[in-house]
């Protein structure tokens, strides 16, 4: 069952700019993305929801995999019910910025999506991700049920003891609870967005190593 990342691990996208994903666009109206039959995926699906700092950057990365047929920013882990960005950016609602990926398990695993989740940022800083700072950011996987449960407990585990990272991890491994969908302008982020100067200089980067490093798991 269980497949040696530790290699591929080793080659970690960080990206420490002078720029945040808390920029919040001034244009841009706070309206919350809708739950249309229409955008529901079809068949056997799974859920994996990740934190890996700013959800731009993590939903480009899933929106790339063969298997995953819809990737929606939102935020999870807190309790204040039905939180907006603004709210959240200020680090007092306790969630994170997350990604549920929506998924088929017969084309992609869970412990694939893991794979790519410990590759495409530094589990390893507390509450940041370059410059983006605050409990908001923090390195997280909310587990569905308990084989997700185990597997992300394994690899933390597994990872730290074989000292992959040179610092020990500090993911977050928590139960799911809620999700809240963020507003429509975050979502497919970088897709719509992708001339402005965080899509630039911290996305593109992370994307083009990402889809070297993981070129046989690609959508065509």
């Amino acid at each position: 069952m269980k497949r040696k990342i530790s290699a591929i691990v080793l080659g970690i996208l960080t990206l420490v700019v002078n720029i945040s994903c808390a920029q919040k666009p001034e244009n841009q109206k706070n309206t919350k993305m809708e739950n249309k039959e229409k955008d529901k995926p079809s068949g056997k699906t799974e859920i994996a929801t990740f934190g890996a700092g700013c959800f731009w950057c993590v939903e480009a990365v899933f929106q790339n995999l063969e298997g995953v047929e819809k990737v929606v920013s939102g935020y999870s882990g807190g309790s204040v019910p039905d939180p907006t960005y603004r709210a959240v950016c200020t680090g007092t609602t306790g969630h994170a910025e997350v990604c549920q990926v929506i998924y088929d398990p017969q084309k992609i695993t869970f412990e694939e999506l893991l794979e790519v989740f410990w590759k495409t940022h530094d589990p390893t800083t507390l509450n940041r991700q370059g410059a983006d700072e605050g409990t908001q950011y923090r390195s997280v996987v909310f587990y569905h049920n308990a084989e997700q449960k185990q597997l992300a407990e394994y690899w933390k585990e597994k990872l730290n003891a074989e000292h992959v990272f040179p610092n020990p991890i500090v993911t977050e491994i928590s139960a799911f609870t809620k999700f809240y969908p963020a507003e429509n302008y975050h979502q497919d982020y970088f897709n719509q967005n992708g001339y402005e100067p965080y899509c630039q200089i911290v996305i593109k980067p992370k994307l083009d190593k990402f889809k070297k490093a993981f070129k046989d798991k690609l959508k065509h």
